[in-house]
C-alpha cells in the first residue's frame, strides 16, 4: 500500500493501521502522534487508512491533538479509580481541573498515590482504547445500569441512532471526542488531593512534553464553586438537566433565576466596593468574551444604588495613536501588548483626577487610528469613582503611579458550570469562542472562519497578558450563565455550518456543531435586556 504521510510518500504491506504508519514514519517518537488527518477527516490510530491516502499526523502541540490527550488522561483515571475502589465510589466528577470524588472513600494523598500507581500499571501493559458502536437505546439502558445517570439523560434527547463506547481494561465509558491508541501514549500526568477531591495536572498545549508546576488560585477556586453551586441549586448540573427543563416548559424560570443570582453577586460586589473609603478606581480585566463591558455596566448601575457616583470608561481610549505604535519582529502591531497603550498619558490623568482636578477624556478614533477629544471633562468629587475596563486592568504597570488602596481589582471570565455529563466537562474556553463568534459576526461581520482562525492568537495573548495577573484581583466574577449555550445554538450554528471542508477551520466547526448537537435550543425572548448574554446576541439596554 503507497501512502502520504506528513509530505512523504511511503510504502506499507499488509493492512496497517495509522499508528503502524507513524511506526514506519517516526520510529520510536511515533507514541508522540495522537490522532491523524486522513484526506481532511480526522481519525483515530487503531484506524486503517485507506490506499494512497494523505496522512497528517497531530501531537499535542496541536489543539486537537491536545483534546485526545486530556481526554484519554481522563478516561485512564475514571478506569484506574474503578478497580482501585470499585462500587465504593458513587460519582467522580469533572469540574476544571478539580474532581469532587463521592463516596465511601477518604480523599487524600494515599487514594491519589494508589489511583496513579493503577494508572502507571495500565499504561505499562500498553492497555488498548477500544471502540465500539451501541444503539442509542441500548446506550442508555447501559448507564442506566452503571449509575451514570447524567449520560443517561444526554441521550434521551440524541437524535444519533448510535452512540460510540470506549472500553480501557475492563471499563467502559462515552467520550465526546476521539482517544489515544493505548495508555502507553499517557505518560505524563499528575494526581493531587485538593479540598474534597483531586487536581489532575496535565501539560499544556504550549509545552506538551512537560508536566507544569501546580499553581493554587483560591479564589478561582471559589468563583468555579460557587458557579457550580448556582447551577446545582437550579438543578442544571448537566446538558441532560437542562434538557430536562426545557422539555417540561420551564425555560423562563431557569432564566430569570440565573439572572437574578448573577445579579445579586454583582450588587455584592458593589457593596464591598462602597465599603471602602479609600477606592477610586474599579478596574476590571478578563479574557476575551467574558461579557467585561456588560458587566462593568452592572456594576455601575448596582454602585449607584449603594449610594456612589461611578463613570466608566475604556482603557482602549488610552491607545497610543496609531503613527506611534512600535510595530514587532513580524511588522504588526500587537494591539493587545500594554505598549499599545499610552500608559504615561493614562496615569497622568488618572493622578490628576484622583488629586481632584479637572480632566479631558479622550476616545480613540479606530478608523482615523488616533485619540480624539471632544467637550468631555471629568472631575472626581465626593462619592465619585471610575470604573475602567481593559485586558490590562490587573497589570500594575499600567496603573504604576496609583496608590494600591486607591484601586478595587476585578477579574472577570466565564467559567462554564456546566457539565456534558460526569465526566466529560464543557470547557470555559469553547464558551467563549462560541460567544465570540455570534458576536463577531454580529459586530465586525466577520464569518466563523475568521473567528476560529483567531481564536488561537486571543489565548495566546490571553496567556501572556491576562492570566498571569489574575491572582491579583480583590474578586472574582464568573460571568458564565447556565442557559447560555441553548440560546446561542440558534445564532451560531448556520455560521459554523458555513465553514467549508476546503476550510482550516472546517475541523474546529465540526467539533463545536457536535458539541451543539448535546443541546436543546431555546429563544433568546426571555433573555433580559441587561443580560451580559446581550453582549453577544444583541438586542441590549447597554450601549457596548
Amino acid at each position: 500500500m503507497i501512502l502520504r504521510a506528513d509530505g512523504k510518500e511511503i510504502q506499507v504491506h499488509g493492512r496497517p493501521t495509522f499508528y503502524t504508519v507513524a511506526k514506519e514514519l517516526y520510529g520510536k517518537d511515533a507514541k508522540k502522534y495522537l490522532v491523524a488527518f486522513e484526506n481532511g477527516r480526522l481519525r483515530e490510530l487503531f484506524k486503517y487508512p485507506r490506499e494512497g491516502a494523505e496522512i497528517r499526523f497531530l501531537t499535542a502541540e496541536d489543539k486537537i491533538g491536545f483534546e485526545v490527550y486530556r481526554r484519554s488522561v481522563v478516561m485512564l483515571f475514571q478506569a484506574a479509580l474503578r478497580k482501585c475502589y470499585g462500587s465504593k465510589i458513587r460519582s467522580a466528577i469533572l469540574h476544571f481541573t478539580i474532581g469532587p470524588v463521592e463516596g465511601d472513600v477518604k480523599c487524600d494523598s494515599a487514594l491519589a498515590e494508589e489511583v496513579s500507581a493503577e494508572m502507571r500499571r495500565i499504561i505499562a501493559e500498553e492497555c488498548p482504547f477500544e471502540k465500539r458502536a451501541i444503539p442509542t437505546s441500548d446506550a442508555i439502558r447501559l448507564f442506566h445500569e452503571k449509575g451514570m445517570h447524567d449520560k443517561e439523560r444526554l441521550f434521551r434527547t440524541r437524535i444519533a441512532s448510535r452512540v460510540n463506547i470506549y472500553s480501557l481494561d475492563g471499563y467502559e465509558d462515552y467520550y465526546y471526542g476521539f482517544m489515544a491508541h493505548d495508555a502507553s501514549f499517557l505518560q505524563l500526568f499528575e494526581l493531587i488531593p485538593y479540598s474534597d477531591g483531586l487536581i489532575l495536572n496535565l501539560p499544556k498545549q504550549s509545552d506538551p512534553y512537560v508536566l507544569p508546576e501546580i499553581t493554587y488560585s483560591e479564589k478561582l477556586f471559589e468563583a468555579q464553586i460557587q458557579g457550580e453551586l448556582w447551577a446545582g441549586q437550579q438543578g442544571i448540573a448537566s446538558v441532560g438537566d437542562l434538557n430536562d427543563k426545557i422539555i417540561r416548559g420551564d425555560v423562563l424560570n431557569t432564566v430569570l433565576t440565573a439572572e437574578a443570582l448573577q445579579e445579586s453577586r454583582i450588587s455584592d460586589i458593589a457593596e464591598m466596593i462602597a465599603s471602602r473609603e479609600k477606592v477610586k478606581f474599579v478596574m476590571i480585566a478578563g479574557p476575551s468574551s467574558s461579557g467585561k463591558t456588560t458587566f462593568s455596566q452592572r456594576l455601575c448601575i448596582q454602585l449607584i444604588s449603594h449610594g456612589l457616583k461611578p463613570h466608566y470608561i475604556g482603557v482602549d481610549n488610552y491607545f497610543m495613536n496609531r503613527e506611534d505604535m512600535v510595530p514587532g519582529p513580524d511588522g504588526k502591531v500587537d494591539f493587545e501588548s500594554l505598549s499599545a497603550v499610552d500608559v504615561d498619558l493614562f496615569n497622568k490623568d488618572m493622578t490628576a483626577l484622583l488629586n481632584g482636578e479637572t480632566v479631558a477624556i479622550p476616545t480613540f478614533d479606530f478608523l482615523q487610528g488616533r485619540r480624539i477629544y471632544g467637550d468631555e471633562k471629568l472631575r472626581l468629587g465626593e462619592g465619585e469613582l471610575l470604573v475602567i475596563e481593559g485586558i490590562h486592568c490587573l497589570n500594575d504597570q499600567l496603573s504604576f503611579s496609583l496608590p494600591a488602596e486607591s484601586k478595587f481589582r476585578i477579574y472577570i471570565s466565564a467559567l462554564t458550570q456546566l457539565n456534558i455529563d460526569e465526566h466529560n466537562r464543557v470547557p470555559s474556553a469553547d464558551g467563549r469562542l462560541i460567544r465570540r463568534i455570534v458576536r463577531d459576526n454580529r459586530t465586525r461581520g466577520y464569518n466563523a472562519s475568521m473567528t476560529i482562525d483567531q481564536w488561537d492568537s486571543v489565548r495566546r495573548g490571553e496567556e501572556k497578558n491576562i492570566f498571569p495577573y489574575q491572582e491579583s484581583a480583590d474578586i472574582f466574577f464568573n460571568s458564565a450563565i447556565p442557559y447560555e449555550i441553548a440560546v446561542l445554538k440558534v445564532y451560531v450554528e448556520p455560521l459554523l455550518f458555513q465553514v467549508t471542508e476546503d476550510d482550516p477551520g472546517y475541523p474546529e466547526a465540526r467539533r463545536l456543531l457536535k458539541f451543539l448537537d448535546y443541546f436543546i435550543a431555546i429563544p433568546s425572548t426571555d433573555v433580559p435586556k441587561n443580560s451580559i448574554l446581550r453582549e453577544f446576541i444583541g438586542g441590549g439596554c447597554f450601549r457596548l
